[in-house]
């Protein structure tokens, strides 16, 4: 998996993904890896950089 961050110029390579789960009617996704643990949230992009600006 690759996880690219929001700034477009840095990129993250992981190892390779063994299961994805989901929050059930949420866009919050756990995906472990072989060696890790992701939380992935999906915004859209609006609220992504509304939340970036304020916080």
């Amino acid at each position: 998996m690759v996880i690219e961050f929001s700034d477009g110029m840095h990129e993250y390579v992981t190892t390779p993904v063994k299961r994805v789960l989901r929050l059930a009617a949420k866009d919050v996704f756990y995906i472990e890896t072989v060696n890790s643990r992701y939380r992935l949230e999906v915004r859209d992009r609006e609220r992504a950089l509304e939340d970036a600006s304020s916080g």
